[in-house]
């Protein structure tokens, strides 16, 4: 419900650096033959600002010592015991705002105003929960991460009692079973109840107690769940040739057996460079073998999940968890990953062809070899990502005057550096940024926190600290007061009310959003100068600010339906097609003042076969989950890696390796469970958008608007399919059936490979 905290955290886990992805060639860009006509706007004094800002730190943040505030201009958020203050405040407001929703059936009036206030409660809650969040994760203090971590866990549990609440249930039957009431919502509003309908139905919230204390007994099965330990292999190399080649210095130094983690920099080397075979299955071998305890700790936590599903009425967890999805089925999910796969082996297999006669000339064999695992980096190294066409190098503060230039083009939006007050941000690392609309003002705020730093979290991801929703309308007045408790909501009545503006041209009053990004990237220096981004992180920023544009232009009336609150096989869609945005020279052009020389190159011709192996095996891992969370796992006999070895060798190119099991390094089992195939799905929406509509003019302002009034600005307020047929105009994809789910599997990934970014 109220938890949406989970499918947030799929938002917000930190994204790896791509295993591999390979050249672009210009023919699959479709550029090279082209001629957009939109000309480039030059750029404006905001895009110089934002060069200067993230590429010269001592002038770039500018802070007022006049205008002292808390975290986020909050005036009170000043220490970290004014947070725990909010936290307590926040928590008697809601428990006073549950008892008006549940006094609801004592007035029709009251009826009306249901699903309004249940979308405030949530909204009330997660407003603090997820700025705790984002503290306990940024916050250098070690004060105010405790102080963040303690209220994070005192809200959840307030939330997680909302989540199985008989009598919320009830009234909440009672609105959706009203005729005159339903019709008189509008479809944000149906929608923001529906999706509070379904997250108690997923609750169990329809058992009886005795049932209901086993739904809860199952549930808490999940918190066991652990990550691997590291192991290690002890590899006796000093007469092993490929060993020897490798580690040649450190071995004729030490004259000793070196330990070798998996997962470690000499793994890797040894995958990628050992010459004999017999060091890389080795490392192979122990990279993807677990444990008996491992292995009964996932089939314990795949059981209770099938246990839990049938409680509350499914025959699977993946039946019950994507039953809100855009697939809908896991039927549906299979029609789309088969179709995805059987069209992914034609190139992948040719690929595979491909190392095998590399594989034949290393071996001098006169018979063609069978591609094991452990060949796949000898064969064919991973290669960093790269550009479509030769560029200088990125600095950062011209790649975000570069994806300014591109709002601007597309949505009539831009980025503009603001001064930040004293205690504002946690980091003097922190730039903050408005996000303007040329008709209606500063829509929201992106704050930045770009750089690594001690303590900080690794990886990239984006906080939605604050959603849009309409606030004219909320009925303060009609909220519950009991006496002696006006002190204690006072700190959260305060921390709402500095949320409220007015928008030029739009009726009403707006919560703004309010989003942060954090990365990990190389602090710039007065020695080393700016910061130079790597094409992958280049490819991160983008990825981020398309979740960040999804969250600031999605400004929808309620909380639970806004920007990135969407299902979860929908919401990668505007992250991936940023991405896109990275083939076009025109677009890259952006970065520079003048950046007629880029408009012109050519596109890189190279093709790595290997990518199409890649995304096989991906494909494969969608198929696994589904399989993991099939009603198979409640059969006698249940066997984990049994499954993984039958699908590899069934549908897999690459044979199995006997004695491993690397099903419990799956990490997106657990997070993910049921849903892996939904970046996969996304990101074939997301070429398909790009080819069909983009590719030939990508700075096409009406087709940016287009997207931004068909897509972006409904967030979860509307049905996905709905918005995909009218973008594409595909009135056929509408139903979001079976054939529509082939019909996406149909459509051609433009980059290869799937890199787990998220």
């Amino acid at each position: 419900m109220i938890a949406r905290i989970a499918e947030n955290a799929f938002k917000k886990i930190s994204r790896s650096v791509p295993k591999f992805r390979g050249d672009l060639r210009a023919h699959e860009l479709g550029l090279v033959r082209r001629t957009a006509s939109t000309l480039v706007r030059p750029p404006s004094s905001d895009d110089a600002e934002l060069v200067s800002l993230f590429d010269q730190p001592q002038t770039g943040q500018k802070t007022s010592p006049l205008f002292v505030t808390g975290i986020f201009q909050h005036p009170q958020l000043t220490t970290p015991a004014a947070f725990s203050a909010l936290a307590d405040s926040t928590l008697v407001r809601a428990q006073l705002l549950t008892e008006r929703i549940l006094r609801a059936r004592e007035s029709r009036s009251e009826l009306f105003k249901v699903i309004k206030n249940l979308d405030r409660l949530s909204d009330l809650l997660c407003g603090v929960i997820d700025l705790a969040e984002l503290l306990r994760n940024a916050h250098p203090d070690a004060q105010w991460v405790d102080c963040a971590t303690e209220s994070y866990k005192k809200l959840c549990e307030f939330m997680n009692v909302l989540n199985t609440h008989v009598g919320l249930y009830e009234v909440l039957h009672t609105v959706l079973h009203d005729p005159e009431i339903v019709k008189s919502l509008s479809r944000e509003a149906l929608q923001t109840a529906l999706i509070f309908w379904h997250d108690f139905e997923k609750s169990a919230i329809k058992l009886s107690p005795e049932q209901r204390e086993k739904f809860v007994s199952l549930s808490s099965r999940f918190c066991l769940w652990v990550t691997s330990l590291s192991r290690k292999l002890l590899l006796r190399g000093r007469r092993t040739k490929g060993w020897a080649l490798v580690f040649k210095d450190k071995h004729f130094f030490t004259q000793k057996d070196l330990l070798v983690y998996p997962g470690s920099h000499q793994a890797y080397m040894i995958m990628r460079a050992a010459p004999d075979e017999e060091p890389r299955r080795k490392v192979y071998m122990a990279g993807h073998t677990s444990s008996a305890e491992q292995i009964d700790r996932l089939e314990r936590l795949l059981n209770a999940r099938a246990q839990l599903s049938c409680l509350v009425g499914w025959n699977s967890y993946a039946g019950m968890t994507l039953s809100d999805k855009m697939a809908k089925t896991p039927e549906n999910v299979n029609h789309f990953l088969s179709t995805f796969l059987d069209r992914t082996t034609l190139v992948a297999s040719k690929a595979l062809h491909t190392l095998s006669l590399r594989k034949q000339a290393h071996l001098k064999s006169t018979n063609l070899p069978i591609i094991q695992a452990w060949d796949r980096d000898y064969y064919c190294p991973p290669e960093p990502p790269a550009p479509p066409v030769p560029l200088p190098p990125l600095s950062l503060g011209r790649v975000f005057m570069g994806l300014s230039r591109l709002f601007k083009h597309l949505y009539g939006i831009t980025l503009r550096p603001v001064d930040v007050a004293s205690s504002e941000v946690w980091h003097s690392d922190v730039h903050k940024l408005e996000v303007v609309d040329e008709d209606r003002g500063v829509v929201g705020w992106i704050y930045a926190d770009l750089f690594a730093r001690s303590g900080k979290s690794r990886g990239a991801a984006h906080y939605t600290v604050r959603c849009s929703r309409r606030t004219d309308d909320d009925d303060e007045a009609g909220d519950l007061r009991t006496p002696g408790t006006d002190e204690f909501v006072g700190p959260s009545i305060k921390f709402e009310s500095i949320k409220r503006h007015r928008l030029s041209g739009e009726h009403g009053e707006f919560q703004l959003p309010l989003v942060v990004l954090l990365c990990d990237f190389v602090p710039p220096s007065a020695i080393r100068g700016p910061t130079i981004l790597e094409w992958y992180e280049v490819q991160t920023l983008f990825h981020e600010m398309g979740h960040a544009m999804h969250s600031m232009i999605g400004r929808t009336e309620y909380h639970n339906v806004a920007g990135t609150r969407c299902a979860t096989d929908f919401v990668e869609l505007p992250s991936i097609l940023m991405e896109h945005f990275l083939n076009s020279p025109k677009v890259l052009s952006l970065f520079d003042t003048d950046g007629s020389s880029i408009v012109n190159q050519i596109g890189n011709h190279h093709e790595d076969p290997c990518r199409y192996i890649d995304t096989h095996n991906h494909i494969l891992l969608s198929l696994l989950d589904q399989i993991y969370h099939s009603p198979s796992v409640l059969e006698p006999g249940f066997d984990s890696t049994t499954a993984l070895a039958n699908l590899c060798n069934t549908r897999g190119l690459i044979p199995h390796a006997p004695g491993t099991s690397f099903q419990t390094q799956f990490g997106h089992l657990f997070g993910y469970g049921a849903t892996y195939y939904s970046y996969h799905f996304d990101r074939a929406i997301a070429s398909h958008v790009w080819r069909k509509i983009f590719s030939a003019d990508p700075l096409n302002r009406e087709l940016g608007e287009k997207y931004k009034q068909e897509v972006l600005k409904y967030g979860g307020g509307k049905d996905p399919w709905l918005m995909l047929s009218a973008l594409l105009d595909a009135p056929e994809l509408e139903v979001g059936d079976a054939e529509a789910m082939r019909e996406v599997g149909r459509w051609r990934i433009e980059d290869g490979v799937v890199p787990e970014r998220h």
